[in-house]
């Protein structure tokens, strides 16, 4: 048997894919759509998904697969609903700069650079977890998801700070 995953070439696809489409959207602004109430929404999608990692993590430990399958699966669906409303979000929006002074500001801006890299490097992880999953694979599973969780579960956690440290700026 292979030690390749049979999505290999897929996930590879989809992880390189993902992140340039969603910097070319980005650079996309669409007129006459309002999309202000997103950040909330996605900012809540992703306080969400840290919490069932976290319920999926234990299902996992505990010894309910069935749970933690359920629980990764809407992980999955959730993240991805975040990926489509931040990118119309930000197609139909301007940037909201951040207005903090001080540490404040470094701080900041440490917690949304780190947040963005591993929101980029996440996606393969996420994606060869699930895949070997998937396949039925689970030591390999098991091994990469104890890096894949930690990750995903900054991403995740980072996110809703990085929302809440900017929303006082939101016009």
């Amino acid at each position: 048997m292979s030690t390749r995953d049979p999505y290999h070439r897929l996930i590879i696809i989809i992880s390189v894919i993902v992140p340039i489409v969603v910097a070319v959207l980005f650079r996309v602004k669409i007129e006459g759509y309002d999309f202000s109430f997103l950040p909330p929404i996605y900012a809540s999608i992703n306080a969400l998904t840290a919490l069932l990692l976290v319920m999926a993590f234990i299902s996992i430990k505990s010894g309910n697969r069935k749970r933690h399958e359920l629980l990764m699966k809407i992980c999955i669906g959730l993240s991805a609903a975040f990926l489509v409303m931040y990118v119309m979000y930000h197609m139909t929006s301007d940037s909201t700069p951040f207005g903090g002074e001080g540490v404040i500001r470094y701080v900041y801006f440490f917690i949304l650079v780190t947040h963005i890299i591993l929101s980029v490097v996440v996606i393969p992880f996420v994606l060869f977890t699930f895949g070997r999953a998937l396949s039925g694979n689970y030591e390999r599973h098991k091994a990469l998801a104890r890096y894949t969780f930690p990750i995903w579960l900054y991403v995740a956690i980072t996110g809703v700070i990085v929302y809440l440290m900017i929303s006082p700026y939101y016009q």
